[in-house]
């Protein structure tokens, strides 16, 4: 047994050795999960005298090893073996089992095989000059990787590559290499491989495939390796698999599906409703023993894997059985090793690329392959049609792509996106849409084009080291944006862009810096979100400033010349910030060692405050430029509130001491102002930014006063009744480019437009310059202010083209006051189809604010006037059939409902008008004409309907109506209604990933949250089975955990539960991080008010006033990371069920290292360490101990036999301790019970719709429904409930039951309480059960101290009905000190979890009131 304190871990000797090779061979057994495996490493040693070999193996029993084909003495230390908990384990020894794996969690991680050289193998020098020694590879003479020639179809002329080779007295000694075999076998996989439809239930079409991640540790699961991003070799690669599907299976296999309906189950992914194609339920034969068709058992399984394919045969000695290898000519490093096989389908992606750039290309046109499951290639080609443009793309900006071919491979389960790997993207099918959805082309293009772009930035080239990461995350992302950019336009870009750019303002606050943020990336993925979101744009503020200097070279150029010189010496391969920094001055000929310091090595972004005026003497426009950064992180701005979202990460960082970057108070460099004058030319003026607060005198140029507005009007009257405007106002006409539309005076009035008064005309007359654009060139991530007037903003809205600067004015309109003339300027951006779409949406939402009782609600009159004119019939407020061929409307489409469902009155609530609008758009929506599913535009306007029920209070304000009234309880059960049917639809005709189901439950969350329908648990537990798809159970867990059921410990354990059992990583991942966001909650104090309140339904209510101290202790808990943990932990630290649900996730044998150490981790905020262990020793001998040093102690068995038992060691009993003051108490009564919904006795209805009471009918339309919207039965069938778990598991289950718990659970009820003991000496609790309290009982204490255990299947709707119905409120009584006291309880035996507690004072007694009154 390992001793309690282990000694330090020492750090790992320098690696005297580099891998010119490695062969791997694996023989996969898909039946048991298992793996065969042979691997042969060729060391290059750099001396002679090195005698041990260190690798990374993991997960391995290794079976044969040799060196040279001598057998070795070697020391293996699996860290697997250390995540088998022993029953004297538990979680209050989270240090020991930290400690054990701390070292396979760094980067580059701790070696676990040593082999020793054996004596008898002898390395010797090699002279190069020799016949041995020219027969080595390059490596070993020339000092370091073997180089490869240039590339000549991407070499510049003009560049001077590096030499590609050295001086003599460069070249290193040389040594004889050392071969390395190795074979060992894998029987669990935990890590490096994952299954997929090979567990009892899961009908998914079978498949494997690497978990490859950027961290250390998926390859050395799979082989032994050095598993380092330093280490790179060539590599060959066999592997053994089935050949067939039906080879696969040597027991019965239920019917395959591939997220198709009209089977039990689902892949997690919905199309659009078509049926296989392969099979049905009812197409299998009775004397099919594999429960496969004859058409699925002959399905060929593929072999995907990085490299090039050289050979795939049949084995001869068994035909079942195939061998594909492959050869990957490029240096890699072991985790960029991936591969997947399965029944996949090619498609071939290379034929969307047009002949004449096929022609173009010619021998440089790389093929480009998909592989999916079955049924799927149209998605593949739809969701991957811009691979071949892009990949020509890079090909001629960046360099030859690094490999031969590539692959991308679509598989189910997978935790990322995609993962990157060489020649190969295993990319989620999460991704995969059809060509009838719209909405997630530009998320799913951008993310499959980057994966794209890692091949040549990420897995070409790597950093040198984890601070460099940012030039890896920064350079993909740039090499996607500038594609992009040539594929979707200017406006898309730019628009992205600021929009990214304000985020990264916001966010980047009190963080650390892009430079020192790289060693954080493990930490959490919110670190790699921010530094996708910062570093690309460093990158782009960088090449703006570099091409408006030299003209020509950009970040475009840097990046081309890092990959030659990765070309040129394979030892720039791993690039560095140093060396980035070297490049980038070289090619930009220009000094950027100050840009590099404020942006990479310093954290923050600046905020410019500018104040201008003109100057009518001199004829300038004088402007101060105030920079604000140092102020802003001394105090003024702070971190983003701690919230339960955040508070993984504010947790993670704040246990490993992470830091805010070190706070740059000044930037510096060119800023570009410029200033549209009077006769509308643009004059650009570049001020250098030196100082905190610059002073600038910018000249005017315009000799002649500004246009007069009439005769603009003029001139816009004329262009809009379609006069040709000649003379000298053709010039003028150019400046109402856009938001020229609804000019005419019939157009004016049936809009109520406002237009400017006498007063501002004046004053735009008396203006000497239109607007003043501050950095209007993008150099600068930052936030600007200038105080210029609103109809500067307007001018700049309607005649800038540039879209960032119309974004600027649409966020300055959206802030000012609500003004039917600003609701007049948005109407006719919104209405003004040469906008960009993104600012006419901006637009739409903007017009929300100015939709107020005060106004007479212009600016919801206004939008439903452009929904009536864009999408309804002439004159009708009846919508057209949906046609969403131009996506810009049809994202206007969905923006004017977002907008809508905004609008508020004075008392918080929408107007009937509001609710009206989006049922009826909901029960007369017609997609029967339209090429396009309209399962997003539904699931808007479901969502939006939902919140226009709710009601949203400012802080501090009251409202004074009781009740509803008929009309608008009657609504509210129509449109509960109305969101019920959808949802029924989706179990019929599944929408696009159950979008409709996992709407609805956000619908359910927020009706739940505002008191609309009941609380009950039962309607979401049915959600989260294993056998819905992912995207309904991560919705469904989400809703519970949102509406704080996280509290109830049935609900944590049972969460918990799904976590250790899941085989899929994905969802665990997403149930992990639902779990910690409920642990916010608690550790936040959400739920809990100021006063201790207690309410009896008799009409007994006590509030106990809280204490200063709780006072203090509740606003520590919101301010601080550390605050909120030792709240958490003086919550939650002493739950038994809480413990015990912990401790039986550590012994499941799905986690992999990294979720282990997250386990780990939560314990160590929750549980003190306690370095004690309980040592359980066999009679009847007798046991010896030796003390061995260093805290071990050995224990070994005698001959001597035991003949009679030693008594137990008594334990003294504590002395008691004075009890605490009484709390302060105040009786108030009640005579009735607070509005929580709709009555008692309606909320044991199941049905959500059906929770509301119905008034007075009334005579109400009943429109006919949509030709689309066929009612289906009311008797929904459920979803199938999956097997069990082909694994015996470590915990009993709690069973999840919709139905009322069986009798049998509860004993009979009397009407005598039951008395039992608490775990504190001395005090008793009695207590009234009912039947369906399991609660009480699952966290109930045995008279001994020590945890009873639960009963085996705790029903979890029981649990829930318990709590939260009227019988199960306690009431607690503290009784006065003098009071007599029983005699105490026993004392618990040592080493209990209750031998720690502290003893209490007095008799405390706990009466449970439940059930009818009269039993109180």
């Amino acid at each position: 047994m390992p001793g309690l304190v282990e000694p330090p871990l020492l750090p790992s000797p320098e690696i005297g050795y580099s891998v010119g090779s490695q062969k791997v061979e694996l023989d996969i057994d898909f039946a048991r999960r298992s793996l065969k495996g042979k691997t042969e490493i060729l060391i290059y040693p750099r001396s002679k005298d090195i005698r041990t070999i260190r690798l990374n193996c993991r997960q391995c029993t290794l079976t044969r090893v040799t060196v040279q084909d001598k057998a070795p003495s070697l020391t293996y230390d699996d860290p697997y073996t250390a995540l088998d908990l022993r029953s004297s384990l538990g979680v209050q020894q989270h240090h020991i089992l930290r400690e054990r794996i701390e070292g396979q969690l760094r980067d580059p991680p701790e070696e676990e095989l040593i082999i020793t050289i054996p004596k008898s193998v002898r390395i010797e020098e090699v002279d190069p000059m020799s016949a041995a020694g020219q027969a080595l590879p390059p490596a070993m003479t020339n000092g370091g990787f073997p180089r490869a020639a240039v590339d000549s179809r991407s070499a510049d002329p003009t560049e001077t590559p590096v030499a590609a080779s050295r001086p003599a007295e460069e070249h290193t000694p040389a040594f004889t290499p050392i071969t390395v075999h190795i074979e060992y076998v894998i029987e669990e996989f935990r890590d490096g491989l994952h299954f997929v439809g090979f567990q009892d239930g899961d009908t998914r079409y079978p498949h494997v495939y690497t978990r490859s991640s950027a961290a250390p540790g998926t390859a050395c699961s799979i082989f032994p390796c050095i598993d380092e991003a330093s280490s790179r070799q060539e590599w060959d690669i066999s592997i053994r698999c089935p050949r067939t599907l039906g080879d696969a299976f040597p027991k019965p296999k239920r019917p395959l599906t591939n997220g198709i309906d009209g089977h039990e189950s689902v892949n997690g992914v919905h199309t659009d409703g078509a049926t296989n194609g392969i099979h049905r339920a009812d197409s299998l034969s009775d004397d099919d023993t594999y429960g496969l068709t004859e058409e699925e058992r002959a399905m060929e399984l593929a072999v995907v894997c990085s490299g090039d394919m050289t050979d795939d045969i049949v084995d001869p000695s068994d035909p079942s059985r195939k061998t594909v290898s492959f050869h990957c000519s490029q240096r890699v490093a072991p985790r960029h090793i991936g591969f997947a096989i399965g029944p996949f389908e090619h498609v071939n992606l290379s034929e969307f690329r047009e002949s004449d750039e096929d022609e173009k290309m010619g021998q440089s046109a790389i093929r480009v392959h998909g592989f999916c499951l079955p049924d799927r290639a149209d998605e593949v080609k739809n969701t991957c049609m811009t691979l071949a443009k892009a990949i020509d793309y890079f090909t001629m900006n960046y360099g030859s792509y690094p490999f031969t071919s590539y692959k991308v491979v679509f598989v189910d389960d997978l935790v990322p996106d995609i993962a990157h790997t060489a020649s190969l993207s295993i990319c989620s099918n999460r991704l995969l849409f059809p060509e009838k959805v719209l909405d997630p082309l530009d998320t799913v293009t951008q993310k499959v084009v980057h994966a794209l772009a890692c091949q040549w930035i990420g897995v070409y080239v790597t950093a040198a080291d984890p601070t460099d990461s940012w030039i890896i995350v920064g350079g993909a992302h740039f090499m996607t944006d500038m594609f992009l950019l040539s594929l979707c336009g200017k406006n898309e870009i730019r628009h992205r862009q600021k929009m990214t750019a304000d985020k990264v303002v916001e966010m980047d606050v009190q963080r650390p810096s892009l430079h020192a943020l790289g060693p954080l990336l493990s930490l959490d993925s919110s670190e790699l979100e921010f530094m996708k979101l910062k570093a690309p744009m460093v990158m782009f503020i960088m090449h703006q400033r570099m091409v408006k200097a030299s003209g020509r070279n950009g970040v475009n150029r840097i990046l081309w010349k890092v990959l030659l010189n990765a070309k040129v010496d394979q030892e720039q391969r791993t690039v560095s910030t140093a060396a980035f920094l070297r490049v980038c001055e070289k090619v930009g000929h220009m000094r950027l060692e100050h840009f590099f310091n404020q942006w990479v090595h310093s954290a923050g972004c600046p905020q410019f405050y500018v104040q201008q005026r003109f100057n009518k003497k001199k004829l300038v426009v004088e402007m101060v430029i105030k920079q604000t950064q140092s102020d802003d992180l001394e105090g003024k701005r702070s971190r983003t509130t701690l919230t339960p979202d955040n508070f993984l990460q504010e947790a993670k960082e704040e246990i490993n001491s992470v830091y805010a970057g070190p706070i740059q108070p000044l930037f510096t460099g060119p800023m570009t102002i410029r200033i549209h004058e009077a006769d509308g030319t643009p004059y650009e003026h570049i001020v250098e930014i030196k100082e905190v607060i610059t002073k600038v005198e910018i000249p005017y140029n315009t000799k002649y006063k500004r246009l007069k507005r009439s005769r603009r009007q003029k001139e816009r009257a004329a262009a809009a009744t379609g006069l040709d405007v000649t003379g000298d106002a053709q010039d003028d006409v150019l400046l109402y480019c856009l938001g020229d539309v609804l000019q005419s005076e019939e157009e004016v009035q049936s809009w109520k437009l406002a237009d400017w008064s006498n007063e501002e005309e004046t004053k735009m007359q008396q203006e000497s310059y239109e607007w003043i654009r501050m950095d209007a060139d993008f150099e600068w991530i930052t936030k600007v202010m200038i105080n210029m007037p609103h109809y500067m903003y307007v001018s700049q809205l309607q005649q800038d083209k540039d879209v960032v600067a119309q974004v600027e004015s649409i966020r300055y309109l959206s802030a000012q006051n609500p003004h039917p003339l600003i609701s007049s300027i948005l109407t006719r951006t919104l209405m003004d189809g040469r906008y960009f779409h993104g600012i006419r949406t901006a637009a739409a939402a903007a017009l929300a604010k100015n939709a107020r009782d005060e106004l007479e609600w212009i600016g919801l009159y206004h939008l439903e006037k452009a929904f009536q004119e864009l999408f309804c019939l002439p004159g009708s407020p009846m919508t057209r059939s949906n046609d969403f061929s131009d996506r810009s409307l049809y994202l206007l489409q969905c923006a004017i409902p977002r907008a809508i469902a905004k609008v508020r009155d004075n008392n918080g609530k929408a107007p009937m008008r509001v609710k009206r609008f989006f049922i009826d758009k909901l029960k007369f929506n017609d997609n029967s004409n339209n090429e396009y599913s309209d399962d997003h535009y539904v699931a808007t306007l479901m969502y939006c309907l939902a919140e226009s029920l709710t009601t949203s209070r400012e802080p501090g304000s009251f409202d004074f109506s009781f009740g509803d009234d008929p009309e608008e309880f009657q609504f509210r059960k129509s449109a509960i209604n109305e969101i019920e049917r959808y949802r029924r639809i989706d179990e019929w005709t599944p929408s696009y990933h159950n979008i409709f189901t996992v709407t609805a439950l956000k619908c359910f969350k927020i009706w739940i949250k505002n008191r609309i329908i009941p609380r009950k648990a039962d309607d979401l537990l049915q959600y989260t089975r294993p056998s819905n798809a992912d995207e309904v159970r991560i919705e469904a867990f989400d809703t519970l955990i949102d509406l704080g059921m996280l509290r109830n410990r049935a609900i944590m354990s049972f969460l918990l539960y799904n976590i250790e059992t899941d085989y899929s990583p994905h969802m665990r991942d997403n149930l992990w991080r639902i779990f910690w966001r409920g642990l916010g909650q608690i550790a936040l104090g959400e739920g809990k008010s100021s006063l201790s309140t207690q309410r009896h339904d008799g009409g007994l209510i006590i509030e106990q006033d809280m204490s200063t101290e709780n006072r203090a202790q509740d606003l520590a808990r919101t301010q601080s990371a550390k605050g909120a943990m030792d709240a958490l932990k003086a919550e939650l630290g002493q739950d038994q069920s809480l413990q015990t649900a912990l401790r039986n996730l550590l012994t499941s044998p799905l986690l992999s290292l990294q979720e282990f150490a997250d386990v780990l981790e939560l314990c160590g905020i929750l549980y003190d360490p306690h370095s004690a262990l309980i040592v359980t020793l066999k009679y009847p001998r007798y046991w010896k101990c030796e003390h061995l040093g260093n805290g071990k102690l050995k224990f070994s068995q005698t001959n001597r036999v035991r003949t009679k038992m030693m008594p137990r060691a008594a334990v003294p009993e504590p002395a008691p301790q004075a009890p605490p003051p009484l709390p302060k108490l105040v009786i108030k009564t009640s005579s009735t019970a607070p509005h929580d919904g709709p009555p008692p006795e309606k909320r044991r209805r199941t049905s959500i719709a059906s929770a509301v009471e119905t008034p007075a009918p009334q005579n109400l339309p009943h429109p006919p429904p949509p030709p689309r919207q066929q009612q289906h039965p009311q008797v929904v069938p459920a979803p199938p409930v999956r097997p069990a778990l082909a694994r015996k598991p470590s915990s009993p289950a709690p069973v999840v039951q919709t139905a009322p718990a069986p009798p049998t659970i509860s004993p009979p009820r009397t009407q005598s309480p039951e008395i039992t003991r608490s775990a504190r000496p001395g005090v008793i609790t009695l207590s009234f059960k009912k039947n369906k309290n399991a609660l009480a009982r699952f966290a109930d204490s045995t008279p001994d101290g020590r945890a009873a255990s639960p009963p085996p299947a705790p029903p979890v709707s029981g649990i829930i009905k318990g709590t939260i119905s009227k019988g199960s409120r306690k009431r607690v009584r503290e009784m006065s000190p003098s009071a007599p006291a029983p005699a105490p309880a026993p004392a618990p035996a040592a080493g209990s979890p209750a031998a720690e507690a502290k003893p209490g004072g007095g008799l405390k007694l706990k009466l449970k009131l439940g059930g009818p009154k009269k039993e109180a």
